[in-house]
């Protein structure tokens, strides 16, 4: 009989794991892109952290489990394959979000173009630095690195 307050408690710790590595490497990187890339004033970089925090965090935890999904793709021990499968993960579900955020925030036109190109080339770049840190905050929070088997929401 499995124990239904093991398993809650690894679902909260697994949520607040992913949650809390989106936010803080995305809030990073997206100051970054909005502000030099995208060329967006300080007020819109900041409507758009704002918006881009309270996205992440119904966002954070389907994306680690996506991110498992497409890993599982991965050769373990090939790093080209695990940057590879890294960035399509960060890219196919992130950049769409991304277009939104910073769209309702203020980014039209050529600046919109740019912030879109920019993130994607980011994304594509930071796929597998993020995934790294990813599983660092999850091995802090007691939790198995993603990849290899995905952490469902059931474990």
């Amino acid at each position: 009989m499995p124990d239904i307050h093991n398993e809650k408690s690894h679902r909260r710790r697994a949520f607040v794991a992913d949650t809390t590595a989106l936010i803080l490497f995305f809030t990073m990187t997206g100051v970054i892109n909005e502000r030099f890339i995208a060329g967006m004033g300080w007020d819109q970089v900041l409507h758009a952290r704002i918006l881009g925090a309270a996205l992440m965090v119904p966002v954070a935890r389907p994306y680690g489990i996506w991110r498992d999904y497409v890993m599982q793709h991965a050769q373990p021990t090939n790093r080209l394959s695990q940057l590879f499968w890294d960035s399509v993960a960060l890219v196919s579900l992130q950049v769409p979000i991304y277009v939104a955020i910073i769209a309702v925030s203020g980014a039209s036109g050529h600046g919109l173009w740019r912030g879109v190109l920019g993130a994607t080339t980011m994304m594509l770049v930071l796929g597998r630095p993020y995934g790294a840190f990813l599983n660092g905050v999850r091995r802090l929070f007691g939790l198995p690195s993603g990849g290899a088997q995905p952490m469902s929401l059931r474990t």
